[in-house]
């Protein structure tokens, strides 16, 4: 008699989604090391860092964007948890976004905001990767 097992523990993203997710947020988390470098040098270098930083962010981040909004629309994925993920990812390359554009501004005229919303968009990229890279407990005999 053969024996049906379920798997309890599933990824929520893809292994290539998961690449694009990582890339993102070390690129958010350099962007934001070096308006942290620029915040305590004031070497405009690092503002242009920063930049190209955001920029690098918000194409990896919006390939896993659109890795997570196909995965919407499926079924199996949604009872998984991928709802939540995919909120918080868009809030997080929605402020990249806004960064970015803070960050095309005057070296002198991006800060404090570009500070602000790098760090804020570090917490939310986080947030996002946890969501996406936790494994959730799906019920069904084993």
């Amino acid at each position: 008699m053969p024996q049906i097992v379920e798997r309890r523990y599933v990824l929520t993203v893809h292994p290539l989604h998961a690449v694009f997710v990582g890339g993102a947020l070390s690129l958010f988390v350099g962007a934001a090391a070096s308006d942290v470098a620029y915040a305590m040098s004031f070497d405009i270098q690092w503002n242009n860092f920063a930049s190209w930083l955001l920029v690098g962010a918000l194409l990896f981040g919006g390939v896993a964007l659109i890795f997570a909004i196909v995965d919407l629309f499926r079924a199996q994925q949604r009872a998984r948890g991928v709802i939540p993920y995919a909120v918080v990812w868009i809030a997080a390359w929605i402020v990249g976004f806004f960064n970015a554009l803070i960050h095309a501004r005057d070296a002198w005229a991006s800060m404090p905001a570009g500070l602000v919303l790098s760090v804020v968009t570090v917490v939310l990229a986080c947030a996002a990767t946890w969501l996406g890279f936790r494994t959730p407990h799906i019920r069904g005999a084993i």
